[in-house]
C-alpha cells in the first residue's frame, strides 16, 4: 500500500499539477501544500525533521509555515521520496575541500522536461538556438545536473556546431565563428571564473566582433578559481570584453532542481513552478529575512 499510493501521487502531480501550473490552472499553493504532505508522509528525513520541529503536516495551511529542509542535509543523509532505486545521482559542484550534496532521482527525464519548460518560457524553443558551453569545472568533478540540463538543449536544439569546450578557447571561438553562419541564435553557458578567462582570451587575441551576437549566459560562481565580485562589477568587466548589451544570468541548485533566468540587470524571474522565500538556516520559523 506504501508503494502504490506513493506511486499514485507522483503520477497524478506530474500528469496533472506540473502542466496545470504552467498553463496557470491551477493554484501554486495548493500545489505545494499537497507535495509537502507528501513528501513529509514518504520521505523519512523530512518526515523526523518535522517531529523534531513538532510540526504537524496536516495543520499547515499556507506556504509560509512549511519549514524548509536545511541544505546541509543532503550532505550527510539520504534525501529521498519514496521507495527507489535512483536512475541518476547528480552531485553538487563545490570545491575540493567540501562534501558535495547528492539528489537521488528516479526520473531524470522529468528533469529534463521541466528544465526545458522553464528555459523556453523565458527564451522560446530551443530549436531557434545553438548551445554552446564552457564549463570545465562541471565535467571535469561528473554527475552535474547543469551539464546533463546543457547536454539535453543541444540534443533537442538539433542543431550543428553544438558542443561542451573544456579549456581550448581557440576551439571554442571558432565554433563561435562557424554558428554565426547558421542563422540561428547562439547561446554560451559558461561558469563564471571560465567566461572571464575567456574574455581575457578574447581580448589579447583581438576576438570581440565574434562575440556581439551571442547570448552570454553565466552561471555558478568562481568556484574558488578568482576572487569574488559582486554582479554588477562581474557583468560590466563581460560586457566590455564581448562588446555585448547584456549578459544572462542562469541560477539553479541540484538539490532543487529548478532554475531561475535574468534576461540581464540581475533580475531574475522565476517559472510557474518555483517561488521564493528567505529562511534563517539557523531559525527554521524565521520569516523577518
Amino acid at each position: 500500500m506504501f508503494y502504490g499510493r506513493c506511486m499514485d501521487f507522483k503520477q497524478n502531480f506530474k500528469e496533472n499539477l506540473y502542466a496545470g501550473l504552467f498553463a496557470g490552472e491551477h493554484n501554486f499553493t495548493d500545489c505545494a501544500l499537497a507535495l509537502f504532505r507528501y513528501q513529509a508522509q514518504y520521505n523519512p528525513v523530512y518526515g523526523a525533521y518535522l517531529q523534531y520541529l513538532k510540526v504537524r503536516p496536516e495543520q499547515v495551511q499556507s506556504l509560509s509555515e512549511i519549514p524548509f529542509l536545511p541544505i546541509e542535509f543532503f550532505k550527510t543523509q539520504t534525501v529521498q521520496t519514496g521507495i527507489f532505486t535512483p536512475q541518476t545521482i547528480f552531485l553538487s559542484s563545490g570545491t575540493t575541500q567540501s562534501e558535495r550534496s547528492r539528489h537521488l532521482l528516479p526520473e531524470p527525464e522529468f528533469y529534463l522536461l521541466n528544465a526545458r519548460s522553464i528555459f523556453e518560457s523565458c527564451y522560446g524553443p530551443l530549436t531557434d538556438y545553438v548551445f554552446l558551453a564552457l564549463l570545465p569545472s562541471y565535467l571535469e568533478q561528473g554527475h552535474s545536473s547543469l551539464v546533463a540540463m546543457v547536454d539535453h538543449f543541444m540534443t533537442a536544439s538539433c542543431q550543428p556546431g553544438k558542443g561542451f569546450f573544456l579549456h581550448d578557447l581557440a576551439a571554442l571561438c571558432a565554433a563561435v565563428k562557424q554558428a554565426g553562419r547558421q542563422n540561428k541564435k547562439i547561446m554560451l553557458f559558461g561558469v563564471t571564473y571560465a567566461l572571464l578567462d575567456l574574455a581575457d582570451y578574447v581580448q589579447a587575441h583581438s576576438l570581440a566582433d565574434l562575440f556581439g551576437q551571442v547570448l552570454i549566459m553565466e552561471t555558478g560562481g568562481m568556484k574558488g578559481r578568482r576572487r569574488e565580485m559582486i554582479r554588477s562589477e562581474l557583468h560590466e568587466q563581460l560586457k566590455q570584453a564581448f562588446r555585448v548589451p547584456t549578459i544572462h544570468s542562469e541560477y539553479g541548485m541540484t538539490e532543487l532542481l529548478s532554475q531561475a533566468y535574468s534576461l540581464g540587470e540581475g533580475i531574475f524571474r522565476c517559472p510557474p513552478t518555483m517561488q521564493i522565500l528567505l529562511r534563517d538556516p539557523n531559525d527554521p520559523f524565521s520569516l523577518d529575512l
